[in-house]
């Protein structure tokens, strides 16, 4: 029972003890067994691919996948150029969105205007209801990332490239409340992580380490020649790309600090007053800007090779280096492995992975294809301990499949209360990938409680934030459908099949089934 027991699951819903009565089904299971998978194709059967690589099995996407046959819609997933649009009435909401309309550039003007027109305002009370406004501008900015995040999530026919949006961002983490980050969460996730997450990893690397968000976050604004600051340097190497047993130096951080100097932001205008060599070699793209009378010009030595003092340059032949390094390759397929894999993938898988990430130039895509085909994906099936991320995108989708919720607050708000808040982790090295971080008695308490909410109600998802009262929609999910017979109660323990049997109600039938063992595994 991968570690839960009937017994533990309804001790912990407060249902021990209950004598309950069987619950009459109305819908009468599939006799047609799930397509077999062609030798192309991992040997995983249709629900368990897709509850793999997803962020949870749907009856949409089951169909989609049988239709298409395993190998093909494995290559559909893993293609780094192609995208299935979304659903009309969800691309439709993500287009309204301010983020979706409104440019980084546009929006930092505007804050810099508000900022000025705070400045002015004569007392003191005026200020602070201005700056509250601001706070307020800057928190509905990020719930808007959040919410289009969401609903990719949980609408996306590409399920693995949304997936590796979210793997991506909590690699190259940075933290909402700092400064005004809120305000570049939409853009540095859309630009700099999303175009790239299953093709070139050297691309995405340095589109993140260029990008205002991440300067912001690891404070190389302050990193000048003369006044080193070594913080992004430092998570750059450690937790970007070698990993922290690589075995480089003290002394390798200092020159990637030296090489990162002269690297910022500053809304787009006129060059500053340079001489006319330094003037040659000012950069500005977007917000982004490189300022050669900020940066340290002598030649670095990194990692046993000398760059020799040119300008922006430099930067891009330290990344070629660091994005290349056999550590990197290494330290990018454990993280993949442990993600989607297992808590301690094996020696053998990571080496694998390696070799694939290596011998292609860091192509992402290829690297989880090498994951996906060998034996130990397939032999840790079902032993996956979601996040809380995964654990309520997952429940969502299961319930309600491709009924478009009005409302992702209620998700927002179950993912904070599980410690995993999106855009929330303060330190760099992003939120855990293994089971102990959230597995614990408090976690799966509020795990049970969010598969009550869900089992009994929609919890407020087809409410419209606006409104009052809730839109029409049926009382509660029915997760009792028939791909629930063809594809899930076959792969159900003894122990889940007799509780589920038990149940009082649909209601309390949909709740245990969200609490099961099963469902809290991939």
């Amino acid at each position: 029972m991968n570690g839960m027991s009937r017994r533990t699951t309804l001790k912990s819903l407060g249902l021990s003890g209950l004598s309950l009565s069987p619950l009459s089904l109305a819908l009468t299971a599939c006799a047609s067994p799930a397509a077999g998978l062609s030798a192309s194709a991992p040997s995983l059967d249709d629900y368990t691919l897709l509850n793999r690589l997803s962020w949870g099995a749907n009856d949409a996407d089951l169909d989609r996948l049988h239709r298409q046959g395993s190998a093909a819609w494995l290559k559909e997933q893993l293609d780094p150029t192609g995208q299935v649009p979304l659903p009309a009435p969800i691309q439709t909401r993500i287009d309204a969105l301010t983020i979706s309309q409104t440019s980084l550039v546009d929006l930092a003007r505007d804050f810099q205007a508000q900022h000025a027109k705070i400045q002015s305002l004569p007392t003191e009370d005026e200020r602070k209801q201005a700056m509250k406004a601001q706070q307020e501008e800057l928190n509905r900015l990020a719930h808007e990332a959040a919410s289009r995040h969401l609903l990719r999530a949980v609408y996306s026919a590409d399920q693995l490239r949304e997936r590796m949006t979210w793997f991506w961002f909590n690699h190259f983490n940075v933290f909402q409340h700092k400064h005004q980050i809120r305000a570049m969460l939409g853009d540095y996730e859309e630009h700099a992580i999303r175009p790239y997450v299953l093709g070139s990893f050297r691309t995405m690397l340095g589109a993140v380490i260029h990008h205002p968000a991440m300067l912001v976050y690891l404070d190389n604004q302050q990193n000048a020649a003369g006044k080193i600051n070594e913080n992004l340097a430092r998570e750059l190497m450690e937790l970007h790309t070698l990993g922290v047993d690589a075995g480089y130096s003290q002394k390798d951080v200092q020159e990637m600090a030296r090489i990162l100097t002269g690297h910022g932001i500053h809304l787009p205008s006129a060059p500053p007053r340079l001489n006319r060599k330094w003037a040659a070699l000012y950069v500005q793209d977007g917000l982004y800007e490189f300022h050669p009378g900020r940066h340290d010009f002598g030649d670095k030595h990194l990692l046993g090779q000398t760059i020799k003092g040119s300008g922006a340059g430099e930067l891009e032949q330290a990344l070629d280096i660091l994005a290349q390094h056999p550590a990197t390759a290494r330290f990018i397929s454990r993280k993949l492995a442990m993600f989607f894999c297992q808590d301690h993938p094996s020696e053998e898988l990571i080496r694998s992975m390696a070799d694939t990430f290596r011998r292609t130039d860091g192509h992402i895509g290829q690297t989880m294809a090498t994951l996906i085909h060998h034996p130990e994906f397939a032999q840790t099936a079902g032993q996956h301990f979601k996040s809380p991320v995964h654990y309520v995108v997952s429940a969502v989708r299961a319930a309600y499949n491709d009924q478009v919720i009005r409302n992702t607050r209620p998700m927002e708000n179950w993912i904070m209360r599980l410690g995993q808040g999106l855009y929330n982790r303060q330190t760099p090295d992003g939120y855990g990938l293994t089971a102990d971080g959230w597995s614990s008695s408090g976690q799966m308490s509020t795990r049970f409680e969010i598969a009550r909410m869900i089992g009994n109600g929609s919890a407020g998802l087809f409410r419209a934030e606006d409104e009052a009262a809730m839109a029409e929609r049926p009382a509660f999910p029915q997760l009792a459908r028939a791909a629930y017979y063809q594809y899930v109660q076959p792969k159900l323990s003894a122990d889940t099949r007799k509780a589920l049997a038990q149940a009082g109600s649909p209601q309390e039938w949909n709740m245990l089934y969200l609490a099961s063992p099963e469902f809290m595994y991939s």
